[in-house]
């Protein structure tokens, strides 16, 4: 497993997205992907999955210490006290002493940014929540919240495959130590039928998949999340670490995003 190091965390680089999985689905998958070797578990008030997930932590045999887990506040719930309110319940549904890492899942139209990070700075000093962070936000939206926080933002939560131009969001994050985290990295299997990936991927004797996820965290600061259920998607997912594309390969694929070659040959030295 590789890590994203920022100053204030080390994060697993690839970890579990889990929305839509629910009930014992969700418990199996998180089961099965904690024996495999994933640390990284990623979850929401949204899913109403926080409790089966509980459960798959609850029986694992793996250290706490070696888990990080976070969880999000949806964006009808970012007044101060109801903030304050789902963190709580969201710790006792996952059954942790400690959240690693709340987010607020979407910005608020009514709610004001320094309200909801109150709510947040308070739980970090209580001890509820280790790190807090943001999703869904523009780099307008993730200045604001910093300047609001009393504490680091640890990351934006954005939408990030080779269709989705998160450049600017990405600059921004490695300025100011923010990791990204990707959701929707395979961007609900479009990546499979993709000629550049499939290209790719035939080198190393891998997937686009895997290459596209290979992708995401061979780039500074960037870690994935995809979804996944059954044990061949874990264990697929989780190999990408016994291979390195090169910077003409990571470029090729940056321009699946539209007009980015000279950009990001320009940001990889070439």
């Amino acid at each position: 497993m590789e890590y994203v190091t920022t100053e204030q965390t080390r994060v697993p680089a690839l970890g579990l997205g889990t929305y839509r999985l629910r009930g014992q689905t969700c418990t199996e998958a998180v089961a099965q992907a904690l024996e495999m070797g994933y640390r990284h578990i990623d979850t929401a008030e949204y899913y109403e999955n926080q409790a089966a997930i509980g459960q798959a932590l609850a029986d694992t045999a793996v250290s706490r210490d070696e888990l990080f887990i976070t969880t999000k506040v949806w964006r009808t719930n970012l007044g101060y006290e109801d903030t304050k309110q789902v963190a709580r319940a969201s710790r006792e549904k996952l059954g942790l002493d400690t959240i690693d890492l709340l987010l607020i899942h979407w910005p608020s139209r009514s709610v004001p940014i320094e309200e909801t990070i109150r709510a947040m700075n308070e739980l970090q000093s209580d001890g509820v929540v280790r790190h807090i962070g943001v999703s869904n936000f523009s780099v307008e939206q993730l200045t604001n919240a910093r300047e609001a926080s009393e504490t680091p933002i640890c990351t934006n939560q954005v939408e990030y495959n080779p269709y989705t131009d998160q450049s600017d969001v990405l600059e921004y994050c490695i300025d100011h130590d923010i990791m990204l985290t990707a959701y929707s990295p395979l961007a609900k299997g479009r990546i499979n039928d993709d000629t550049t990936l499939e290209t790719i991927s035939d080198r190393y004797g891998k997937s686009p998949a895997q290459v596209a996820l290979r992708w995401l965290v061979q780039q500074q600061q960037v870690a994935a999340i995809p979804k996944a259920a059954s044990r061949a998607h874990l264990q697929s997912n989780l190999s990408i670490f016994d291979f390195e594309l090169t910077d003409e390969e990571m470029a090729q694929i940056f321009d699946l995003q539209g007009g980015l070659i000279d950009r990001v040959r320009s940001m990889l030295g070439l």
